[in-house]
């Protein structure tokens, strides 16, 4: 903007040096009085159309048609009228600055000899060396300007992508510290459930195995103790296995878990957004195999929106009322046919994430809805029907 505003201010006195200097041929100050308006028109609003490069791209040939039609009109300018050299500095900047430090220091250098010839040319009296130095000088300023903001470039380009590499290092080891600590604690879980039953299954076996033919009453007791104890161990199992509570719920509320995957979500891929919708007298804690199914069901749908749907933006709502709770994963992305049943690939396993969520949330006591279109996003919600003793139960 300022060099905007610089280049109009220089150009408004070039032309007013046009009009109260200029020759007293009026024909002629009117066609050099448009070639001043055309040349600060395409220096101002022609790069809409012909954009500049950005970093590391090379120019493409609009925007390299368009410098080269600005230099000759302000060459064509130069040649006609003296005061076109005060609009040097701004065409430096904002002309020669997107281009490759190997095309713009010589054209830079190019650009300040003709005004020092056009400023020899229309002196008078004896030679002044500032005609020569003044150009020079303000080149080399401008030029070292460019030269050092493509430096500042580079190194803040590398810079990003050391971040970019250290956040995903750091990602890396957040997310192996987060297994191993998951891991820690199912390696807890089955040592107090199933090693213990295994173990007290096999003392009561062996001692059956000791008493089969001395005493074979005692030996029949021993089994069916162990017989019991493998009940228990297996309803244990299915315990487990139903209800295994999520790492981000183990210390954590569904909120803070879903807040805490938005926030993890964002960086690389779309922008997640996270909101909470609860009205007044909602349950509170909602029970925790409901938690865990709603976090799964929205880490799933983030992973689908986030690997397949090209989106910008997600945003994840959690609506608390008194009798339901819902979860809703809405993106921007490409969308698709919700009718269609997803094809399963057999060899990469692809295809089974919305039945995979359904069968979640009806094991949840819920239901799994998936509104779609191609081009217009997709929302996928889960809800759970809540009673004061838990999700209501719905028939299969």
């Amino acid at each position: 903007m300022a060099v905007r505003t610089a280049f109009v201010l220089l150009l408004g006195g070039a032309i007013a040096r046009l009009l109260t200097h200029g020759p007293a041929d009026g024909a002629r100050t009117g066609w050099v009085l448009a070639l001043f308006l055309v040349f600060g028109a395409l220096c101002l609003f022609g790069r809409l159309g012909a954009p500049g490069p950005r970093y590391g791209e090379r120019p493409t040939a609009r925007h390299l048609l368009w410098l080269g039609t600005v230099l000759t009109l302000w060459l064509v300018l130069l040649t006609l009228e003296p005061s076109a050299t005060w609009c040097t500095m701004p065409l430096l900047f904002t002309g020669l600055h997107q281009l490759p430090v190997r095309l713009a220091v010589p054209l830079a250098a190019v650009v300040v000899a003709l005004v020092v010839v056009s400023e020899v040319r229309v002196s008078t009296g004896d030679f002044n060396p500032n005609l020569v130095l003044a150009p020079v000088a303000l080149g080399t300023v401008a030029t070292a300007v460019l030269v050092h903001g493509r430096q500042l470039a580079v190194r803040q380009r590398r810079l990003i992508d050391d971040l970019t590499r250290t956040r995903d290092d750091l990602a890396a080891t957040e997310h192996y510290a987060g297994a191993l600590a998951e891991r820690q604690r199912l390696s807890a879980e089955i040592h107090d459930t199933l090693a213990q039953s295994l173990s007290s299954q096999q003392m009561l076996l062996q001692a059956a195995q000791r008493h089969w033919r001395t005493a074979p009453d005692a030996a029949l007791a021993h089994v069916r103790d162990a017989a019991d104890t493998a009940d228990r161990a297996l309803a244990e199992v299915r315990r487990f296995v139903g209800d295994l509570t999520p790492l981000d719920l183990a210390e954590n509320s569904l909120v803070q878990a879903l807040r805490g995957l938005a926030e993890r979500s964002g960086t690389p891929g779309p922008a997640v957004e996270f909101r909470l919708d609860t009205a007044p007298g909602a349950p509170s804690p909602v029970p925790g195999r409901v938690e865990a199914a709603l976090l799964r069901v929205t880490q799933q749908a983030l992973a689908n929106a986030r690997e397949h749907s090209g989106a910008e933006r997600v945003v994840i709502t959690l609506t608390c009322l008194e009798d339901v709770v819902t979860v809703d994963i809405a993106d921007d992305g490409d969308g698709f046919d919700a009718r269609r049943p997803a094809r399963v690939s057999r060899a990469s396993g692809r295809g089974q994430g919305l039945p995979g969520m359904r069968r979640r949330a009806q094991r949840a006591g819920g239901a799994l809805t998936v509104e779609s279109a191609p081009g217009e996003g997709a929302v996928v919600s889960m809800s759970v029907p809540l009673v004061a003793d838990g999700p209501r139960r719905q028939a299969p």
